[in-house]
């Protein structure tokens, strides 16, 4: 019974002197996380305005809220009595081996930081780098995604892109098609059937306006470039119907093709044959 009655005494005595130092730090901790959850969302909105992507806008939100959180931590337990050095100090070693174990890790965050707030691309962009292309889908903290004409997904890492050379073809992409004539007497008649082709076809761009004219002259054919405009999805159906439909106009037109190398060697081989 001493016991007991010595037991409830110093309980009670505890109570009295640190009861109300627990109370208000309870209650510093409470104003904290509803004061945190309040930046955040406010961050969030503000954030959203500038057409952030949403894991960053989740991300930083998260940051403001932890950091406004860990400040009225830090109030409540200075409240309490409780040396602070000792735990930064910690923190502080734990840290930096943590920084040093995630050293590739942290790279493409912060890549993908600067990925985002620098906007070389966006999603839906088509773009070119480090030996890849594709359509971009997602940019995430640490890695890109693009959409290859194959149906297949590249994922980069964001440390592989920042640094290195970008080529943003946008939300268009031109076509480089060629045609080649043997006879320089249709090149009027060709080039005309090449106009009317890319103008019927619906997935090219009006603006910018096409490029359709000679490239390339040599000793047997002339070369026409035709380089319309598409937007980035219809790319390689584009390049397949215009292919296609000015084959068909050639065909009905009676425009000559150049003759193949094979096609030309048989035809002189046969030529040389009957003169023998």
């Amino acid at each position: 019974m001493p016991n007991i009655e010595h037991a409830q005494k110093a309980l009670i005595d505890l109570a009295i002197r640190f009861g109300p130092k627990v109370l208000a730090a309870a209650v510093i901790l409470v104003i904290g996380f509803y004061a945190g959850r309040w930046i955040a969302r406010g961050l969030g909105r503000w954030l959203a305005r500038l057409q952030l992507e949403p894991p960053v806008r989740n991300l930083l939100a998260r940051i403001a809220q932890l950091a406004a959180f860990s400040l009225f931590a830090i109030m409540a337990l200075q409240n309490l009595g409780i040396d602070l050095l000792p735990l930064i100090a910690g923190l502080g070693v734990a840290g930096a081996g943590v920084a040093l174990a995630m050293q590739g890790v942290l790279g493409n965050l912060v890549a993908g930081l600067t990925i985002i707030f620098t906007r070389p691309f966006r999603v839906g962009e088509y773009v070119a780098m480090v030996g890849v292309e594709g359509r971009v889908e997602a940019i995430e903290l640490f890695d890109t995604r693009l959409s290859h004409a194959d149906g297949s997904t590249v994922v980069v890492p964001n440390r592989k892109i920042v640094g290195e050379i970008l080529h943003n073809y946008g939300q268009v992409r031109q076509l480089d098609l060629r045609v080649g004539i043997a006879r320089p007497g249709e090149l009027d008649l060709t080039l005309a059937l090449v106009r009317d082709v890319v103008k019927a076809n619906p997935r090219v761009l009006r603006e910018p306006e096409p490029l359709i004219g000679v490239s390339v002259l040599s000793d047997t054919s002339i070369a026409i470039a035709v380089r319309p405009w598409v937007s980035v999805p219809d790319y390689v159906a584009a390049s397949a119907e215009i292919n296609q439909a000015i084959v068909e106009a050639l065909r009905a037109g009676g425009v000559h093709y150049p003759l193949l190398v094979g096609d030309a060697v048989m035809i002189n081989t046969a030529r040389l044959a009957g003169e023998a």
